[in-house]
């Protein structure tokens, strides 16, 4: 059984929202330029990390020339003139979020996105003001799979952090949160369905699964 849940963390991207998928078109096309290819063993490699680290594997794997600030750029630049149009909520978010609020459960968001990223995701998505709190890469020296951002979180929520839930979708962050003593369930996404999540106890399907809602009913009934 676990400790009583007292806060959610959230991913953010490729959990709560669409966004990796933007992300491999992004990538997609910037390799593309520089007559290289985007595929399923770099993504693993840089989903998770924050955005220089994502960048700097991209760079070192294929060879690049460019700086990582010019590559980090053109990523923002490419991936802010598409997403209006293609951003949304992942399955089962909001309906999650709607539990969470009746059982007046707060939660926040610990992304390894920068803050004007990470707000401008929520923003289109109407999500922003559904969290208590969003902490991104800019808040913390070390990214996942350091556990400073969810001992920042669990701080943020004044509890201790093995009574903090947290979903993630990465391997990377999901390393972060165990290794912060969270309450850990991985949602693999499509891209990382079939990533090793050994380190944790609990594997989600999406956040509708069962799974997720029958820890808090646990906690309810003991």
């Amino acid at each position: 059984m676990t400790k009583l849940i007292k806060a959610v963390a959230f991913d953010m991207d490729g959990l709560m929202v669409n966004t990796e998928d933007i992300y491999d078109q992004v990538c997609e096309t910037l390799l593309a330029r520089r007559g290289g290819a985007f595929d399923l063993e770099l993504k693993l490699k840089m989903m998770g990390r924050p955005g220089p680290v994502a960048i700097e594997i991209m760079k070192s794997e294929r060879g690049l020339t460019d700086s990582v600030e010019e590559l980090q750029m053109e990523v923002e630049t490419e991936f802010h003139a598409i997403m209006p149009e293609i951003v949304r909520p992942l399955r089962g978010l909001k309906k999650l979020l709607d539990f969470l609020e009746r059982n007046q459960i707060p939660k926040c968001v610990a992304t390894s996105s920068f803050r004007k990223h990470a707000h401008g995701v929520l923003r289109e998505c109407r999500l922003e003001d559904r969290f208590d709190f969003v902490l991104t890469a800019e808040d913390v020296v070390n990214g996942k799979p350091s556990p400073d951002i969810y001992l920042l979180a669990a701080s943020g929520f004044q509890i201790d952090a093995d009574e903090m839930l947290v979903l993630e979708d990465s391997v990377q962050g999901s390393k972060a949160a165990v290794a912060a003593n969270a309450i850990t369930v991985a949602v693999p996404g499509r891209h990382s369905v079939n990533c090793d999540y050994h380190h944790v106890v609990w594997v989600a399907a999406h956040l509708e699964d069962p799974l997720i809602y029958n820890l808090f009913d646990e906690q309810q009934s003991s």
